[in-house]
């Protein structure tokens, strides 16, 4: 039988093992050759963790743990296998939300207890605050990805303003609580109700074209929220582990503001995304294209580049875009996939879309690499992607894009542009591109249209 300090030295020594492969886990996901071996580095600490907490700290009957343990992992692994590619960003938001869901929860629970310190309340407050905010602004970011609420910036007047008594609110009754902590306590149902307001007020300002900025930071908001959730349970692992997610999760949210030419102040207070509307009436002529006509600028082509976004996702085009890369530098042709920082609606859409379909990862180029070169290339396809296109955020200084740094696919000699319709991206703004002299519209289905291009090639 062994002894309360010989219990102890091992939990921690998991823990220890937990911590260091959660820590190699995240570094391995900075890269795409090996992302998927460090999400599974990163599973492996977790399950160890999860084992080593029930060993150590059982508190419910293993029936009840066991029942979880099985309907948590059906739920898992029929999202992992049902849910498409286009779904994924909607699902990374539903999960941001349970994980705040979970930390308010570990708060409330936490704070039935009596005797707390001071400290205890307070991080019990902000387990409750930083989950209720997380939980209702992923549950609107959500709506908006799913396009079930409307994907514009929605506002009011004085919306800053009530956010700030909303704010002031939430302090008060912080306070309140932690000077006389109580279950029954009406400062305690006014924190909860109040983080789930605040959590949707953040959220409903940002337009559509900034959702993967949204994704970022609440992904961020999970992960403090599951540390403030440590310090409740006195668990260093989950403070760890915490403090990873929310750390990481910032550091992407910074760079994903860079991408949008946006401020992270402005980000965390709710005051970008702003409805700008553009006064510049966008008109020419469209030019389309057969995919036959295409084929035959393709064949003659010496350099191409391709800008995937989210219509390709939409269209599931990426393995038969795999195929007509591997055709074309068959042909002589050098290949390139420009990927834009947030192209898609979450961070690193596209990446994950074009690793699928085993696009060499050397043959992936960010966007400041790209730019140079885009004058010298033969042709640049557009498969589904728009606002990340749009020279309107270097031209117009009425557009909502305006100053955010795009792929400038414009001064490629020839653009093929695949679209369905003439319909506006995500964000809702209208692109010269469409319009341009070099430009040619391939209307109709990507993974089509690229098809009838590969069967032309083949033949």
């Amino acid at each position: 039988m062994m002894n309360a300090e010989n219990i102890l030295f091992s939990i921690n020594l998991v823990y220890i093992v937990s911590a260091i492969l959660f820590v190699y886990g995240l570094k391995m996901l900075s890269s795409p050759a090996t992302a998927r071996k460090g999400n599974l580095l990163s599973s492996v600490g977790m399950l160890i963790a999860i084992v080593g907490t029930l060993f150590n700290e059982i508190k419910l009957p293993w029936e009840n743990i066991v029942a979880g343990l099985v309907i948590g992992s059906l739920i898992g692994s029929i999202a992992a296998r049902k849910v498409e590619m286009t779904g994924m960003p909607e699902l990374v938001a539903l999960f941001n939300g349970f994980g705040g869901a979970s930390s308010l929860l570990v708060g409330l629970v936490a704070a039935f207890s009596t005797g707390n310190s001071t400290f205890v309340n307070v991080t019990i407050i902000l387990s409750i605050l930083i989950g209720g905010v997380t939980l209702t602004g992923s549950l609107v970011a959500y709506g908006k990805l799913s396009e079930r609420m409307p994907s514009k910036a929605i506002q009011f007047g004085g919306q800053q303003i009530f956010n700030g008594l909303l704010v002031l609110a939430i302090i008060v009754s912080s306070v309140m609580f932690c000077l006389n902590p109580s279950i029954d306590s009406v400062w305690l149902i006014a924190v909860i109700g109040l983080s789930l307001v605040f959590g949707i007020m953040i959220t409903i300002p940002i337009g559509g074209a900034d959702m993967p900025v949204v994704i970022a930071l609440l992904n961020s908001y999970s992960g403090l929220a599951a540390c403030a959730a440590g310090f409740v349970l006195n668990n260093n692992l989950l403070i760890v582990a915490g403090s990873l997610v929310g750390a990481s999760g910032l550091i992407l949210t910074n760079i994903m503001c860079k991408a949008m030419n946006r401020s992270l102040s402005n980000v965390l207070f709710s005051g970008f995304g702003a409805a700008k509307v553009s006064t510049t009436q966008v008109e020419g002529e469209v030019k389309p294209i057969t995919a036959d006509d295409a084929y035959l600028i393709l064949e003659a082509a010496q350099n191409v580049v391709i800008v995937p976004g989210y219509g390709m996702a939409v269209a599931q085009a990426q393995h038969v875009v795999r195929e007509l890369s591997d055709l074309l530098e068959e042909n002589g042709c050098e290949v390139q996939f420009a990927i834009h920082p947030v192209a898609g609606r979450m961070p690193g859409h596209m990446n994950v879309l074009l690793a699928e379909a085993n696009v060499p990862y050397d043959q992936l180029v960010e966007m400041d690499h790209i730019n140079p070169q885009i004058s010298n290339m033969d042709v640049a396809i557009v498969i589904g992607a728009n606002d990340v296109v749009n020279p309107a955020a270097n031209d117009d200084e009425n557009s909502p894009l305006y100053g955010m740094p795009v792929i400038n696919v414009n001064q490629a000699r020839t653009v093929f542009v695949l679209k369905r319709s003439m319909g506006a991206g995500f964000s809702g703004v209208d692109n010269p591109l469409f319009f341009g002299e070099n430009t040619r519209m391939l209307f109709g289905d990507a993974k089509e249209s690229i098809s009838h291009i590969v069967t032309e090639f083949k033949g």
